[in-house]
This record gives C-alpha cells, sequence and structure tokens, in this order.
C-alpha cells in the first residue's frame, strides 16, 4: 500500500509505503512510486497520524441510553440505573451494541480499545461472555482488550464477586478489575483484584478515586504495584486533582516510579462529578500536569457513551482530545499524544512512528494539521489497522456561502 501526499504532525508532507502490517519506507511527497499490485491512497489534504487507541470504554453499556431510560446525574444514581438495567438483557442483546460501539470507534479512528465490563449479581457472566466473543469476532480489524469489573470486592458480597472475577478470568478475559472507592474497604478491594489478577496471570485495571472527596487510595495501589508482576493502569483517578499541590506532586512520583499507568476521562467525570458545587464548579479531572511533571505515564480516554452514565458520546478520541485542550488546557499536540501513544503505552501495545518497522496503526483525517484536526473533529477520515484500511467515512459539504476565494474575487470587481 502506497500513502502519497500526506501531511504529518511536523508539517511536512510525505508518502508511506506499507508492506504487510507495517512501515516500510518514508519519503518526501511524490518520491515513492507504486509497485506492481500497491493499493495507492491520494492522502493530499488529510493529516496522517499514529491511530488512536480508546484506554477505557464500557462497551456492556454502550448505546443503552434510550432503553434504559434513565440519565442520572451522579456515579451512584447511574450505578444504581444500570444493575437494575443489566439482570434484564441478554448475551446476544449484549453483543450487539458492543458490536456497534465498536465500529463508531474504528470509524473514528480507534485501532484498538479496552472494554471494561461488569460481572456481579444479575447480569454474572453473560456480558464477559459476550465481550470474549465480540473481541474474537472482530480480531481482524481492531484489537479488543476485555477487563472484568466487579464491586464490592469485601464485605457480605465481596466473596462472590471474587469468585465471579476467577470464573471470568477462565472464561478468558485479558484484565481484572474494581472500583475501590465504591467498596466499604478501598485497600482490601485493591488487594483482592490484585490476588485474582496474581492468580491468573493477568494485568489489572482498576476504577480508582472517582469522586472529589478528600480520602485518596491510589497511593495505596503505587506502593502495591511495586511488587506486582503485571501492568497495573488506574482509572479516573478524580480526587487527586482536589489536592494540595505537595500531595499530587508526592502521589505522581509515587505513581512514577512504580509504573503504574493513569488513565483520565473528561467527558463522563466533567459530566457527573462536581455537581453539588455551584460556584466554581470544579472540572472533576486528575492531577493532569503534576502527573506528566513528574514523568507518570497518563492517556486519557472516552469512558461510557450514551448509556445512564451519560447520554451523549460518539466514541471519538478526537472529541476526547478537544476536551483535554480545553478542560485540562493542553496544547493539541500533547491532548493527541495521551489518545494515541500514551494510550498504546497504558494498553501494553507496541508505540507507531511513521518509520520504517512501526506497525501501520494510523488516522488520516480531512485537515491541514492536527490543529485544525482537533478543532473541527470532522468525520472525514480513514483508518488503517495492521496494514490494511478497515474504515473510510467521506464527508460532502454544500453551502449558499461563497469560499473565501471566491468573495475575494468578488470584491475585486466591485
Amino acid at each position: 500500500m502506497l500513502l502519497q501526499g500526506a501531511t504529518l504532525r511536523d508539517g511536512s508532507r510525505r508518502d508511506v509505503r506499507i508492506t504487510g502490517s507495517r512501515v516500510d519506507r518514508v519519503g518526501d511527497a511524490g518520491t515513492l512510486e507504486a509497485a506492481d499490485g500497491d493499493e495507492v491512497l491520494d492522502l493530499d489534504g488529510y493529516v496522517l497520524l499514529p491511530a488512536p487507541a480508546e484506554p477505557h470504554a464500557h462497551l456492556d453499556k454502550v448505546l443503552s441510553a434510550d432503553t434504559v431510560g434513565v440519565h442520572a446525574h451522579d456515579l451512584l444514581a447511574a450505578i444504581e440505573a444500570w444493575h437494575a438495567h443489566r439482570a434484564t438483557i441478554d448475551a446476544d442483546e449484549i453483543a450487539g451494541r458492543a458490536i456497534e460501539g465498536a465500529r463508531m470507534l474504528l470509524a473514528h479512528g480507534a485501532t484498538a480499545v479496552r472494554t471494561h465490563v461488569d460481572v456481579g449479581p444479575g447480569i454474572e457472566l453473560r456480558a464477559a461472555e459476550a465481550l470474549v466473543r465480540v473481541r474474537e469476532a472482530l480480531r481482524d480489524v481492531m484489537d479488543i482488550q476485555v477487563v472484568a469489573l466487579s464491586y464490592p470486592l469485601t464485605g457480605p458480597d465481596g466473596e462472590a464477586n471474587v469468585r465471579r472475577l476467577r470464573e471470568a478470568a477462565e472464561i478468558g478475559v485479558d484484565l481484572i478489575g474494581g472500583a475501590a472507592h465504591i467498596d466499604p474497604d478501598p485497600s482490601g478491594s485493591i488487594e483482592a483484584s490484585l490476588r485474582v489478577a496474581a492468580d491468573a496471570g493477568l494485568p489489572v485495571d482498576i476504577h480508582m478515586d472517582e469522586h472529589t472527596r478528600g480520602d485518596l487510595d491510589l497511593s495505596h495501589l503505587a506502593a502495591r504495584a511495586l511488587d506486582f508482576a503485571h501492568a497495573v493502569t488506574a482509572s479516573h483517578c478524580v480526587s487527586l486533582g482536589f489536592q494540595p499541590p505537595q500531595v499530587q506532586d508526592d502521589v505522581a512520583r509515587e505513581v512514577a516510579a512504580a509504573g503504574v499507568g493513569v488513565v483520565t476521562l473528561p467527558q463522563t467525570n466533567l459530566y457527573l462529578q462536581g455537581r453539588d458545587q455551584r460556584t466554581a464548579t470544579p472540572r472533576g479531572l486528575t492531577a493532569i500536569a503534576a502527573l506528566r511533571e513528574a514523568g507518570a505515564l497518563i492517556a486519557g480516554g472516552g469512558d461510557n457513551f450514551q448509556d445512564p452514565f451519560i447520554p451523549i458520546g460518539a466514541g471519538d478520541p478526537l472529541q476526547t482530545a478537544q476536551l483535554l485542550v480545553s478542560a485540562a488546557q493542553l496544547d493539541p499536540d500533547d491532548a493527541y499524544e495521551l489518545v494515541s501513544d500514551a494510550a498504546r503505552a497504558v494498553m501494553g501495545l507496541e508505540p507507531v512512528e511513521l518509520e520504517h518497522g512501526a506497525p501501520a496503526e494510523l488516522l488520516a483525517v480531512r485537515a491541514s494539521s492536527l490543529r485544525e484536526a482537533l478543532a473541527t473533529i470532522t468525520e472525514a477520515r480513514l483508518v488503517i489497522h495492521a496494514g490494511r484500511v478497515v474504515a473510510r467515512t467521506v464527508v460532502e459539504q454544500h453551502t449558499l456561502i461563497p469560499t473565501a476565494t471566491v468573495a475575494q474575487e468578488g470584491a475585486g470587481h466591485a
């Protein structure tokens, strides 16, 4: 495959040859010639980027907003609404919505997705079985990682949920999760997740500190990660953003030293967090600046979309990056890094560079630059996974307003 005349992030125009699933060669625009049998794609007018990844989705819940009919305004109310609904659904219904959610993510450029899936009373292992099935069905077009999520893991109901997590590991989930902040014993919940994961030989991705209270459990996870044999991810970590600067800096250094990956999730956390504070309503994000300064691995994800937790969302990493520009005050390059390179790193995936030997996981967006791509988040995109085109969206626009060139020409003749 030969990509011709694409604009890269640095503003240069390049041709890119792909052989198999890898980038083979990169040259100045117009310098690479098509070989026999090459598929040639003209990317003049497109910016070519490393494909984004989605490090935190909930494909078991996706697109259920109208069916559930409840748009909760805080996290616990959303959980209650979903738990009541999840007892009524079967694996085929979950798989159908999950495939449509995955299609939306792929069309927007995410060639890799990590999805959490509920395991617990009422749903048992149905959703996990459905998502493992979806992962296998879509293996040729995208990479999917499935995280078994259950809570509480302590107290009267903890033992049964721990058992369910072990059973989820047996049916083939990729990671073990939890939600320490809504467990009666947060530290005990962390220990239970790590114990199940260690026994199964799996990484963990734990919902962590998803609140604006003063308590903070991320330090405990960082301390335990030091002697855990597999990758550790902490998602949300909202309350870190509400700590004094010195606490933020200290915890960020602990997280960096332990190699814990952090995933910030602006869309849903901006929607659910801080509603009770009418004056100077908090942004509901983790301490992104402190974590980056400490050298911690931090990625950006989309979280829920169109379900009881948030009624909007399209599974678009560029929307996540746009929110990171406005809400986290990041530059466009840094914001995109969180949803692409850093997201892949959190997921344990190989980095993508426009150079020989790199995996051909690429996104072309109809724009003159990365900045314009994040400004417009146009749907006009071409997505390449493992060296082949897996999605393409063409946008056709018609208006009665003349282009700037026509307007200027008309003014010249007035």
